[in-house]
């Protein structure tokens, strides 16, 4: 359903109903006039993103991309484990640096972003994803430096577009559910404490936890695949022996 509304935003920019430079309407607005949830008109939005259309800002919405001077980004080609220790490094010093001026605003929508995370009352899979991506990227816009803000959107393009890493962090975050959002909880507190220490230390745990989690995953897998592997082959040999 995303993929059809995003073609139709996209045709209504193509006929200048939306021009380049201008703001979308709100995501609430796009989704009475396309008669889909506000998660979906969300969805559509990434995938425009994604393909160099728009640019979506938090706290000031999607803006259109110059068609001249649009274009696709190729995205590397990476692990879930390298993403998150890149995001560990990077992420750690944002919200050291957005901790001492962060709003009052600011962290209200961090607190309803939360409150999203852990909803059950979700009519699509990919909500909480996309409510963690708004809290991450919402602390990237508080440390007021553009350039780490880029840098923070890119690692989350990442996270969500490549197949291999959404897999891996997928099969993680479905089952921590819970301990995710007491890691975020510990984040925003301290956020509200305005200690760019404490706020280091928050975001670097979650990642060190993220990591561990995903070694565990992995171990897990590769001790399948051995043991599919030798069940394959006792079962072949068995069958050559029995011949």
């Amino acid at each position: 359903m995303y993929e059809d509304v995003a073609q139709r935003i996209a045709q209504r920019m193509q006929e200048g109903v939306y021009p380049s430079g201008t703001r979308l309407p709100g995501e609430r607005e796009l989704a009475e006039q396309f008669n889909v949830s506000r998660v979906t008109v969300r969805q559509a939005l990434i995938s425009l993103q994604a393909l160099g259309k728009l640019e979506v800002r938090p706290g000031s919405g999607a803006h259109v991309l110059d068609a001249a001077v649009s274009q696709v980004d190729v995205l590397p080609s990476v692990s879930a484990l390298e993403l998150t220790e890149a995001r560990s490094l990077f992420e750690s010093e944002v919200a050291a640096l957005a901790a001492p001026d962060i709003s009052d605003e600011t962290l209200a929508k961090l607190e309803q972003l939360i409150v999203d995370m852990s909803s059950d009352d979700h009519d699509d899979v990919d909500a909480a994803e996309l409510a963690d991506r708004d809290f991450h990227l919402t602390i990237a816009a508080a440390a007021g430096n553009s350039v780490l803000y880029y840098i923070v959107e890119k690692l989350w393009r990442m996270r969500m577009e490549l197949a291999p890493v959404k897999k891996v962090y997928d099969s993680v975050c479905s089952e921590d559910a819970t301990v995710r959002g007491g890691e975020h909880r510990e984040i925003l507190d301290a956020l509200h404490s305005r200690d760019p220490s404490l706020a280091r230390l928050a975001m670097r745990k979650h990642f060190t936890r993220l990591l561990e989690s995903m070694l565990d995953v992995t171990e897990q897998k590769a001790l399948r695949d051995v043991r599919r592997k030798a069940s394959e082959s006792r079962e072949r040999f068995l069958k050559s022996a029995r011949i």
